[in-house]
């Protein structure tokens, strides 16, 4: 059963959480801090509804295969269907803005890649998707102009800013819609700034979002 979307305040969106969108590599520093080449175009990827979990709730990540990566991204929820749209008409199917955290079993992964195999089960296992309650979207909001941090153990981790982002909102939205439909109460994830690591067990991580969200979790 999907997990029920919920706006700060607490009410249900209404929206049964479906697919989450996922873009690798939307930050250039990011890039560089794996080692990676910077895309010329998005890089597309799906974990299942079945990967998320609230934000609020305790992380139990899969710590028995290895590092256990965080990526802190700007969330965005789908209120409407979205298929071949532009840039513009997919940002007004956009009812609701949060954080995730992509968690990334990264020793899987490497293993996976150096073997040229798919590496869904680094990324779309169970947990792997923190997420957390959504701010309504705000009239005249700048898609361009927001940041968001994770701070753990209260020192500063990531910090990131959507001006930064290699395809910005609009252009990502409208390439995902050319060969994803989105449907109402899917998510989207816009990519990770740099300062990605291995997760710490036990730790306090802290998020907030210029849209005014706070979010608290702690790990077991």
């Amino acid at each position: 059963m999907s997990m029920t979307t919920r706006f700060i305040d607490g009410r249900e969106t209404g929206l049964a959480l479906g697919k989450i969108l996922c873009v690798g590599r939307n930050y250039a520093e990011h890039a560089k801090e794996l080692d990676n080449p910077v895309p010329s175009a998005p890089l597309l990827f799906i974990k299942p509804a079945t990967s998320a979990v609230e934000l609020e709730t305790p992380i139990a990540a899969q710590f028995d295969h290895g590092e256990v990566h965080f990526e802190t991204e700007l969330a965005l929820l789908v209120g409407e269907r979205l298929s071949r749209v532009s840039g513009e008409q997919a940002l007004a199917g956009i009812v609701g803005g949060g954080l995730a955290l992509d968690l990334t079993l990264r020793d899987v992964q490497s293993a996976l890649k150096e073997k040229g195999h798919p590496w869904e089960r680094a990324k779309g296992f169970d947990g792997a998707c923190p997420l957390s309650r959504f701010v309504p979207v705000p009239a005249g909001i700048d898609w361009r102009a927001l940041g968001f941090r994770l701070d753990i153990d209260g020192k500063r981790q990531q910090t990131g800013d959507t001006g930064d982002m290699l395809f910005d909102i609009p252009a990502l939205l409208e390439e995902m819609t050319r060969t994803f439909t989105l449907e109402p109460g899917d998510v989207v994830l816009t990519g990770t700034p740099s300062g990605v690591g291995a997760l710490p067990r036990n730790a306090e991580l802290s998020l907030a979002l210029s849209l005014g969200l706070e979010a608290v979790t702690q790990t077991r």
